[in-house]
């Protein structure tokens, strides 16, 4: 209950879901979701499994995609950088 948001960095699991929409309840508003690379994004290889989600988008409303497999470094950083201009 200390968190400003939540940084999905990997496949969302089966089983992970509920524990993924019950931090995302406990975060305060305004809520920041962050999906880091393609497995977060659209499930990446994992796509289509049935044990996996086809990425973060399919559960929670997501602010920021940082696109890679993995990311870059710079990536990364011009996306939060680009995140911080947006907030007031």
């Amino acid at each position: 209950r200390h968190a400003d948001g939540i940084v999905i960095t990997g496949p969302i699991s089966e089983n992970m879901v509920l524990a993924l929409k019950k931090t995302h309840d406990a975060v305060p508003a305004p809520k920041l979701v962050i999906a880091v690379g393609a497995c977060a994004i659209s499930g990446g290889v994992y796509r289509g499994h049935p044990e996996t989600r086809n990425g973060a988008t399919d559960l929670l409303p997501v602010d920021l995609f940082i696109p890679g497999c993995p990311p870059h470094p710079v990536t990364l950083l011009d996306g939060l950088l680009r995140l911080l201009g947006r907030i007031g």
